[in-house]
């Protein structure tokens, strides 16, 4: 599992992976990235429900959602934390329940954005509840969650081949 400084380094790496390939992400309000992110969270949970229907597989899903998460994290400031361990009864509901209760809660956060109404704490709360499922399924899938981090950063990368080092 990760640790808090883990976590650090990650949201750090997906700064500097953001700042390179995502300008036009990063030029939108903070409001409207949280809405872009809000969408590419229902998304994934929609790759997810159709089961083996869905051409992209279970684990890269996986990988989006924290790749996700952290540019979501970093835009509103959130410190992510390690997340806690599972406990019996968490590892008991259905996976895809879990990270659609938590999609659903983001998406609330960022309707509320319209409304004038409080959405940071939602939304902070959500986040860090779509990262822990993502990181608790990474694990028991026995995924090497940093090492296909940086493959799928690689790929996304390569779409900006216009940037020269």
């Amino acid at each position: 599992m990760f640790s808090d400084a883990d976590m650090l380094r990650l949201q750090q790496d997906q700064y500097r992976h953001d700042a390179r390939n995502h300008t036009d992400i990063l030029h939108l309000s903070k409001n409207d990235r949280l809405k872009h992110y809000g969408l590419h969270f229902a998304k994934y949970v929609g790759r997810l429900a159709r089961g083996s229907a869905e051409p992209i597989s279970y684990d890269r899903t996986i990988i989006d959602t924290v790749l996700v998460s952290l540019s979501a994290a970093n835009t509103m400031h959130q410190h992510l934390e390690a997340p806690a361990p599972m406990t019996k009864e968490a590892r008991q509901i259905d996976p895809l329940r879990t990270y659609a209760d938590a999609a659903g809660r983001f998406a609330d956060a960022c309707e509320k954005i319209d409304h004038m109404e409080a959405f940071i704490p939602i939304a902070h709360k959500a986040n860090a509840d779509i990262m822990s499922w993502a990181i608790h399924q990474a694990d028991e899938r026995q995924i090497d969650l940093e090492g296909q981090l940086r493959q799928r950063r690689g790929e996304l990368r390569g779409r900006q081949f216009y940037i020269a080092e």
